[in-house]
């Protein structure tokens, strides 16, 4: 991933973790895009979305099947984003900070796909709702973490947006969604897919098996939580240097201690809490508008 990380650490090494954290179970990553010519870099951010947009739109089978037409690629992965009234839905622009989750994912953690969710929720009748993303990481040859995450692109991530995602957070950790989520990825094609052995592959299945009870997937389970987020800190800004990095280190752990004092508090009852980790992944971008607008504008000229 060609994108600089300012931070990547737990709370409790920041310093920063709240009172009530008793594990380093709650991380925080800040990543920015560079500039150039004394600009943000626009073009860097939507080739990293379209570079990325195949692995969460497509299924295993559609992408194995078009590898070696590019554009092709790009068409069909287009045609399944979804649409309000005929029309693209982008007014918030989560599925954009959805393809830019799975590429993050993909870069940073090395995570396997394991169910491209825009294809899912255009294909299937409400099967796939529920997280945002779902990967696999791979710890060793024999085991494994999950990862259920979330996706917001927001104006600001001043207090009065985080309750929204922290909402979202809770209500995919609640035992119906989890159960779902697990169901999903063991009847989905994917899984068989993945390169990796078939015994990894069987053991995964039984872990998520719905005879198994949920509580033995905690340990295992990981929720990233990507902010992408208007910045006026990098919309005024020329270039990467240590004041920016400063600037932004700065505001992104101030964030980082409010969100995660507001979800411990929401979140508070959810059985075996502190065995599951949470990642804070926040990105600032100049302005939102016209990145949802070369986006659909990209999306419109592929599905033409």
């Amino acid at each position: 991933m060609d994108f600089e990380i300012v931070i990547d650490a737990s709370l409790i090494d920041l310093g920063i973790a709240s009172e009530s954290a008793t594990t380093e179970n709650e991380y925080l990553v800040s990543i920015v895009n560079d500039f150039e010519d004394g600009k943000w870099r626009f073009e860097k951010f939507q080739n990293f979305i379209w570079d990325n947009i195949a692995e969460t739109a497509l299924s295993a089978i559609e992408r194995e099947a078009l590898e070696l037409q590019p554009s092709t690629l790009l068409t069909a992965a287009a045609k399944n984003l979804r649409l309000t009234d005929g029309e693209i839905d982008f007014s918030k622009g989560s599925e954009l900070a959805e393809i830019v989750l799975y590429g993050i994912m993909k870069h940073k953690f090395k995570a396997l796909p394991v169910v491209p969710k825009i294809f899912y929720k255009q294909n299937v009748n409400d099967n796939a709702k529920g997280a945002d993303s779902v990967h696999i990481v791979l710890k060793n040859d024999s085991d494994f973490t999950l990862w259920f995450g979330e996706a917001k692109f927001y104006k600001s991530i001043e207090d009065i947006r985080l309750p929204t995602i922290i909402e979202s957070v809770k209500n995919s950790l609640s035992v119906s969604k989890l159960r779902k989520e697990n169901s999903i990825i063991t009847n989905v094609s994917d899984l068989d897919h993945l390169p990796i052995s078939d015994d990894l592959k069987e053991q995964m299945k039984s872990a998520l098996s719905n005879s198994i009870s949920i509580d033995s997937i905690k340990p295992r389970l990981n929720v990233p939580i990507l902010l992408l987020h208007q910045c006026e800190i990098t919309d005024i800004a020329t270039e990467i240097n240590c004041e920016y990095l400063k600037k932004i280190r700065d505001y992104h752990k101030n964030r980082a201690t409010a969100y995660f004092s507001k979800q411990i508090e929401t979140l508070k009852d959810v059985h075996m809490y502190e065995k599951i980790c949470f990642h804070l992944i926040l990105f600032p971008v100049p302005k939102k508008e016209p990145i949802i607008d070369k986006f659909v504008s990209t999306v419109t000229m592929y599905r033409n």
